[in-house]
């Protein structure tokens, strides 16, 4: 192992599962609903931050031409349709996800889950992929005041964790992500998902890597 790290922290959307196209799949379905222009760059934009913030873009983006509430209806109708195919347990698992979570446990690290998504949708892909028993600490949306790139879901995630940040290692596939932990002093890497990382995003990991299957060396007897 490169460092002894005592826990690893995972964001869960674009790193641990394949939602990030389930969930622009399912906003370009509301908003086709409603007759809204919505496309991938627009969704693009709130890659890795909180649904409050993206409902407010969308408020800003959308209500001067539909109105308040039929964009409140747009958001409602994509949060049926995400529910819908996270209850049917058709969100596939990162290659390599669950493997690295096994090598955590055998190894006596401890793993925690920072995500910017509600409880609600972390405890239904958690246990719908059988992996809830790996994490020893969840944080979510519900458990912070604001969403990365502020630090505090990562500062909160190493409390609880009750170990120091430089014994520490986050993995994320978001920019917000990296920036929040970058922020929190912990150590970073980036896997990227949907997003290829800029060069100044690659200075503030310690490493990017294609997959989680790729970073096994840091992961060693």
């Amino acid at each position: 192992m490169k460092k002894n790290y005592q826990a690893v922290i995972f964001d869960m959307d674009g790193l641990l599962f394949e939602t990030e196209m389930l969930y622009y799949e399912a906003n370009l379905k509301a908003a086709q609903d409603f007759g809204m222009p919505y496309d991938f760059s627009t969704y693009q934009q709130y890659i890795g931050i909180s649904d409050e913030e993206m409902f407010q873009g969308y408020h800003q983006t959308f209500d001067a031409t539909f109105g308040q509430e039929t964009v409140d209806q747009m958001i409602a109708r994509s949060y049926v349709y995400i529910k819908e195919r996270f209850r049917e347990g058709r969100v596939e698992l990162k290659p390599g996800a669950k493997d690295l979570l096994v090598r955590l446990k055998q190894l006596n690290i401890k793993t925690a889950l920072a995500s910017s998504n509600t409880r609600y949708f972390i405890d239904l892909l958690l246990e719908k992929a059988e992996i809830a028993a790996y994490f020893d600490v969840v944080v979510s949306a519900e458990d912070v005041r604001l969403a990365k790139p502020d630090p505090e879901i990562f500062e909160l995630a190493v409390e609880r964790l009750a170990i120091p940040k430089n014994q520490a290692l986050v993995l994320e596939d978001s920019k917000n992500g990296v920036l929040a932990a970058n922020a929190a002093g912990i150590d970073v890497i980036m896997i990227p998902d949907l997003i290829a990382p800029s060069e100044e995003l690659r200075t503030k990991a310690i490493a990017v890597y294609p997959s989680l299957v790729d970073i096994g060396e840091y992961f060693t007897d």
